[in-house]
């Protein structure tokens, strides 16, 4: 039996710390950008950092920082939702406790839907989650002494290749901060009468992230780039006036989206479905290895089913108090039990299965890629729909705007379910990686939660007092540069169309058709026993910005090409798992940049605090950062592949 240390009241402590920076910087920076960025990796860098300088600490407790960290850090994905109740001005603030319990209940519901789905997925599953993966390797690269890799070259080079990758990473984020370098290259034209383009990223953390996912779910996703921007695009955009950058990214943003929407959906419910057996069996397993935890099954022992039970009883019963209060004294009160009653089902039922859909694309894509704002959307559509159906014609139209409201409320306790089961078995995947108990994780798991939740609310509030939201309504004088929040936006318009019956079913009809000919394109792949392409990447393909879902198309090309060339070398293992470090490496400097920059952006209050040129600078910043971009990548493979030299 093990006697390491583990879950520690100094690794809770130190992570939750963590956690409330990762969230606070998370917060801003996703509402002004409309992305956030995954705290398991920095988490685990610092922990090690922190836990070397004690000259204490195990391999495991470095794992229970990251993944308290990454757990509240994750959360902060909440904001793709819950502005959405200032602009549709039902909130002029952000109250401490309703915020408070939406994330937190939300949070812990999604830890423990979670726990069925670790057999399924993490133990008995060949999904690579790229960023589990990638945390695992840093945890094992900083290891000392009895847990240290046994090869003496692995030993020794293994930690010089992560730090040299997010050492690369890193610097290359610093050039593009100045505007020397871009960050894309985006380049927009007309065929014909349509309009389309090409929009290229440059990011070395999302390369390492395709490197990670391999070749099977990179080719998925430039499937899904070509049906978007090669097809959907082209089609929607014909005959439309204007500049062809603004036609496509319109196009895009308010049609394509919708149809990657509607094949996510489809790609879900089939993965869903495939995935009931498994499940089951899940629960299963879990039941028999707490049975079996007193004969020596101690560390792989999942949080008791009994605990479970509780636990989502107890949630299930304060989220129904929080809808009431919520409902209280407004154009719903009169429908208050239903209303309460319908959405406790619905946060359970829907709940389950985002945290799966959400799980299985963390293990697929990672967690960072996964388009949990996507569900979000549907999550949307469906309360919406169902309000509208079952309680608007009751209520009347006055009681319209108080059901948007209601909507976004109960898609916000849904949310937090789906971002915190999409980041969790990453973790989880992790710390099988490691060696760790996975109770203790998943204790470190609720703790991470609630670190985070405690952090969200008094943030929130303050950003929209000194920035406010688009929209928003109640505001007389909105700041300059509101925040943009695009995910809150787009939900929330998404629920107001849907209650006002304004919104286009027929491009989600599409998404779901193309969803159904992609499942079928899949499983005759497989039956041929030819390269798979994913459903749900190719939904995930068409959903996503191109510069987010290029680079990783290129990581896993690079990677195939790269392990094929090892495959030639005696010790192909360990030179391959050199570039798994490296990638890790990438995807490590440039999450750590990208939390200081965001520290720097709310210190200095400028969208570019380390800018030494101009905007007029920026065509020339775009083949400098083309041509750094290659030639880094290049130059770094290159070195990596001697550094697995015998």
């Amino acid at each position: 039996m093990r006697t390491d240390t583990e879950l520690t009241v100094r690794g809770l402590i130190l992570g939750s710390l963590i956690a409330a920076v990762f969230t606070a910087a998370n917060v801003y920076l996703g509402l002004r950008v409309g992305l956030t960025i995954a705290s398991s990796i920095p988490a685990a860098v610092i922990s090690m950092g922190v836990l070397r300088a004690l000259r204490t600490g195990s391999i495991r407790e470095n794992n229970i920082v990251q993944t308290v960290a990454s757990a509240g850090g994750t959360l902060s994905a909440i904001i793709f939702v819950l502005p959405g109740l200032i602009m549709v001005g039902w909130w002029r603030s952000f109250p401490f406790l309703a915020s408070f319990l939406i994330c937190a209940l939300g949070g812990i519901l999604g830890v423990l839907f979670s726990i069925p789905l670790r057999r399924a997925l993490v133990v008995n599953s060949t999904l690579p989650f790229p960023e589990g993966l990638a945390a695992a390797e840093v945890l094992k690269a900083g290891a000392t002494g009895d847990e240290a890799s046994p090869n003496a070259i692995e030993r020794k080079r293994g930690p010089l290749i992560v730090l040299a990758g997010a050492l690369v990473a890193a610097g290359s984020q610093i050039v593009a901060g100045t505007g020397l370098a871009a960050t894309g290259l985006a380049q927009f034209f007309r065929v014909g009468s349509s309009a389309t383009g090409v929009n290229l990223g440059f990011s070395l953390a999302l390369l390492g992230a395709g490197h990670l996912v391999g070749l099977s779910v990179g080719m998925a996703m430039l499937t899904g780039i070509i049906i978007a921007w090669g097809i959907a695009t082209p089609i929607l955009s014909a005959g439309l006036p204007g500049e062809a950058a603004d036609v496509a990214l319109t196009v895009w943003r308010t049609k394509v989206r919708f149809i990657g929407a509607g094949a996510i959906g489809v790609a879900a419910i089939w993965s869903l479905a495939k995935l009931v057996k498994p499940v089951v069996g899940g629960l299963l397993a879990t039941a028999r290895a707490r049975a079996a935890a007193a004969t020596g099954g101690q560390d792989d022992r999942d949080i008791s089913l009994g605990t479970i039970g509780g636990l989502t009883l107890g949630c299930l019963v304060l989220i129904g108090w929080l809808l009431k209060d919520f409902v209280a004294g407004t154009p719903l009160e009169s429908s208050t039990w239903q209303l309460v009653l319908g959405g406790v089902l619905f946060t359970l039922l829907i709940g389950g299965f985002v945290a799966t859909v959400a799980g299985y694309m963390a293990g697929l894509i990672g967690a960072s890629n996964s388009p949990v704002s996507g569900i979000g959307i549907l999550a949307t559509v469906m309360v919406a729909l169902l309000l509208a159906v079952f309680v608007q014609p009751s209520l009347g139209p006055a009681a319209t705007e108080a059901l948007v409201a209601f909507a976004l409320f109960t898609v916000a306790i849904v949310f937090s379910i789906g971002t915190i089961s999409n980041d969790n078995l990453q973790d989880l995947k992790t710390g099988q990686l490691v060696g760790a108990a996975p109770w203790k994780q998943q204790v470190a798991l609720i703790v991470g939660v609630i670190a985070g939740s405690l952090v969200i609310p008094p943030v929130l509030d303050l950003l929209n007092q000194a920035y406010g939201f688009p929209g928003d309504p109640n505001r007389a004088a909105i700041s300059a540069q509101p925040l943009p929040a695009p995910q809150a936006t787009l939900i929330s318009t998404l629920a107001r169309g849907v209650l006002n019956a304004e919104l286009d079913w027929n491009l989600i009809g599409i998404g779901a058709l193309v969803g159904l000919a992609c499942i079928m394109m899949d499983e005759t792949l497989g039956m041929l026993k030819l390269l798979r392409l994913s459903p749900l990447a190719i939904g995930i393909g068409i959903y996503l910005p191109m510069d987010a879902t290029q680079p990783v198309v290129v990581g896993a090309v690079i990677a195939w090409f790269f392990n094929r060339a090892m495959d030639r070398r005696a010790n192909a293992e360990m030179a391959k798992r050199f570039g798994v470090l490296l990638a890790s490496g990438l995807i490590v400097g440039e999450s750590l940049f990208g939390v200081l920059t965001a520290g720097l952006i709310v210190a200095t209050g400028s969208g570019t605090p380390l800018a030494v040129v101009g905007p007029g600078f920026a065509g020339a910043a775009t083949w400098i950062g083309a041509a750094l971009f290659a030639a880094v990548v290049a130059l770094s493979y290159r070195w990596v592949a001697r550094q697995g030299e015998l």
